[in-house]
């Protein structure tokens, strides 16, 4: 079972869930949009049962004792910080990283700028940053999957997204995963500053500024069913990985793959990771 824990850097202390023996082979994991570490957990739990160090933290402005107030406090480079502050405060020189959605955005920036702290990389949902960045340019449909980015970004986002028991924010979820755990990331959004600082993420982010090609071993998971992500972004990800790359197509699965498929998810993490 996995245990909540706090991990003690410089910018701050994250809240963290982790299983498995500490000198188990270790992997971190990070959350997405407008979720939390405990999106996660299943697969926490699972990594540790079979001998990983498998941990997964709230990540800026999710963690409370990490929420900078300044919109450029969430700039990428402060996230991939981040990351690295958390294996160093583990003690880990070298890991695996698994990102979904921004996370997956994260991890992509962190195998680039330090692909010598990797042992592997898994992106779920989120394809490379270029690879989006081209499909925005060159493909209307995932213009389309991308409107939500720029409303977001928005003064009068939270209220809107807060609204009638925050509807909006819910309805991000398409029905898609357990009500219990949808309520979960409501209430940790609706604490004063919560959703800013979630939101300060895409109000921060210089989208012309993109990573460059990933040389760690790669696996790239997305959903068939996927919102917010098209096919074209998908399905040439691969361009910009020069290491060992391996794509993972979910049928009947939307955006939310780790815990809308929690256990297919799983099993192909094991696998990577082995």
């Amino acid at each position: 079972m996995s245990e909540y824990r706090q991990i003690s850097t410089e910018a701050g202390t994250f809240d963290a869930v982790s299983a498995g023996p500490p000198d188990g082979q270790p992997v971190l994991l990070l959350h997405g949009f407008p979720q939390a570490a405990v999106a996660w957990e299943h697969q926490v739990d699972v990594l540790g049962h079979a001998g990983l160090h498998a941990v997964a933290f709230d990540q800026r402005g999710y963690s409370p004792s990490v929420r900078p107030d300044e919109v450029a406090d969430y700039q990428v480079d402060a996230l991939v910080g981040d990351v690295l502050a958390v294996a160093d405060a583990l003690g880990w020189t070298e890991f695996d990283l698994v990102g979904h959605d921004w996370g997956a955005v994260v991890a992509w920036h962190t195998a680039a700028a330090h692909p010598g702290r990797l042992r592997t990389l898994t992106a779920v949902s989120t394809p490379h940053p270029s690879a989006l960045a081209a499909a925005l340019r060159e493909d209307e449909d995932q213009r389309l999957r991308s409107q939500h980015v720029p409303v977001l970004k928005e003064r009068s986002a939270e209220r809107r997204l807060l609204a009638d028991g925050a509807a909006a924010l819910r309805q991000m979820f398409e029905y898609r995963i357990p009500q219990s755990a949808v309520d979960e990331y409501v209430s940790r959004l609706a604490e004063p500053g919560a959703l800013t600082a979630a939101l300060n993420w895409f109000r921060a982010e210089r989208w012309n500024v993109a990573p460059d090609p990933v040389t760690v071993p790669t696996m790239y998971v997305w959903g068939g069913e996927d919102v917010a992500i098209g096919s074209t972004a998908a399905l040439s990800c691969g361009k910009w990985v020069n290491g060992p790359y391996r794509f993972e197509l979910v049928d009947e699965v939307s955006h939310w793959v780790p815990q809308e498929a929690p256990d297919l998810m799983t099993g192909l993490l094991l696998d990577h990771l082995r």
